[in-house]
């Protein structure tokens, strides 16, 4: 955890981000960067221009700057080599401050700087003092032999817009705006406002309702199905998250899955998914319709857990389900980034434990051959953006042909996903593609609406196929 930590604006943004006395004491960096003040000093002086500027015609601005993608820079070289870099980013930033500003280098790879009242402070000075900042930070630097490029982040609060009760509110206010400046992407530049502030309230607003939802029952998995090109019959389902609130009603995942991720909430909601979608198929068992499989998404951070796949497997257990029923869906950029770490060791036990593992989204994240076997990929599921209109465009045609001839010669099935029309459909059972899934199937339901769904999709199965068969080989 960085100087994003650090609480925002109100007592709920506290709650969120925790404290700079904690930041201070666990993660500034043991190098001190010369001619640069303590943290503990650097809110003293803080506090001290705050006064200042009251009463008075004069302003001030508080920024905090963090480079981009710091942990790559330093997975590449050894710490005394990126001591050296921040050191060298310490001094950038003296030399576009003033003598009378005060720096601190205040986190692994963060700076604040506060700048000493003066008359005319606006925004737009501001915001070219920003630009300045990145200007002197970009400069290439040689480092053992290689030219790194160094970017940066930067949020800024003018005093006059900051929370008036006190330097700390100040403080938080500027990291606020970097934290918004990086929800952006790299070299992004914020400011400080009340609209920020209202946005922020909003998003831990919905953190704190989303958890509360978690723990009620509000957020339940919705079943979508997934049948065969070749039979025609349900093949599995796979299990997407929905929030049912009581007064707003359905709410877009879209909206409530990054509040979930916010509040650290993504192992919880797996536990709560994975429990639901192993009671379903305990129910379709008993109710003598067969579900072979259901897929569950697991991000990126709950597949870095080192106990995932031991709580998975006493969840097996304790349900009495074979492994093969539970199918890993893992997004094609968490393989793509992932080198030989725990992520790497969960998916390979978990396709030891007997799961499959369908490598979700496939022709979006750049997924190399040697990964997909290096990750008993079992499936492929192609991306909605390659079916989309496909029976209307060579070109995609094209594409999806050449995906189902790669599966073909490793040997991993294919599942095309975002299937909306007849002419999708078709096409993908002609060209091969083994499993389909989209609204032209069936969109997402509550498990109380599967079994009626899946024994009037079998009934017309078997008095005459309903969809297009897969050719013959």
């Amino acid at each position: 955890m960085t100087l994003v930590a650090v609480a925002l604006l109100v007592p709920m943004a506290w709650m969120m981000l925790g404290g700079l006395d904690k930041l201070v004491k666990n993660r500034v960096a043991r190098m001190p960067v010369s001619g640069l003040v303590e943290p503990d000093a650097f809110r003293e002086r803080v506090q001290g221009m705050r006064e200042d500027v009251i009463g008075t015609e004069n302003n001030s601005a508080l920024f905090a700057i963090e480079l981009d993608d710091f942990a790559t820079l330093k997975g590449r070289f050894e710490p005394n080599a990126v001591d050296r870099v921040l050191k060298a980013v310490g001094q950038r930033l003296k030399s576009v401050s003033r003598d009378t500003d005060v720096i601190s280098k205040v986190g692994d790879s963060r700076f604040a700087i506060c700048l000493a009242p003066v008359k005319h402070l606006d925004l737009e000075s501001c915001i070219q003092m920003s630009g300045r900042i990145q200007q002197a930070i970009e400069e290439p630097m040689a480092l053992d032999g290689a030219t790194v490029y160094v970017t940066a982040s930067v949020g800024f609060c003018l005093q006059a817009r900051a929370p008036k009760t006190n330097s700390q509110d100040w403080i938080n206010a500027a990291l606020a705006a970097l934290n918004e400046a990086q929800r952006r992407g790299p070299t992004s530049v914020r400011a400080y406002s009340t609209e920020l502030h209202s946005r922020l309230k909003s998003r831990a607003n919905l953190r704190e309702e989303v958890a509360a939802a978690l723990e009620q029952g509000q957020i339940q998995p919705w079943f979508q199905p997934q049948i065969s090109t070749d039979t025609g019959k349900v093949s599995g389902f796979e299990a997407l998250a929905r929030w049912i609130h009581p007064v707003r009603g359905a709410i877009s995942p879209v909206e409530f899955l990054p509040a979930i991720e916010e509040a650290a909430l993504l192992e919880r909601l797996a536990e709560v998914i994975m429990y639901h979608t192993f009671t379903a198929l305990k129910a379709w068992d008993a109710a003598g319709v067969n579900v072979p499989q259901v897929g569950v998404n697991f991000s990126g951070s709950e597949l870095n857990n080192p106990r995932l796949c031991e709580k998975i497997s006493w969840e097996l257990d304790r349900f009495d389900l074979a492994p093969e029923r539970l199918t890993v869906e893992i997004l094609e950029t968490v393989v793509t980034d992932t080198l030989g770490d725990t992520i790497t060791l969960n998916i390979n036990a978990l396709h030891d434990l007997g799961c499959q593992n369908d490598l979700d989204d496939f022709g979006t994240g750049h997924a190399s051959l040697s990964a997909i076997r290096r990750f008993g990929v079992g499936r492929i599921k192609i991306d909605r953006s390659f079916v989309m209109k496909a029976d209307r465009d060579p070109e995609q045609q094209r594409m999806i042909s050449a995906i189902l001839t790669m599966a073909e010669r490793l040997g991993i099935e294919t599942l095309a996903e975002g299937v909306e029309t007849v002419g999708e459909h078709a096409l993908l059972a002609q060209l091969g593609c083994d499993y389909v899934q989209g609204f032209g199937i069936a969109r997402p339901m509550p498990f109380e609406k599967t079994l009626d769904w899946i024994r009037t999709h079998e009934a017309k199965v078997q008095d005459a196929p309903a969809i297009p068969l897969r050719r013959s080989n």
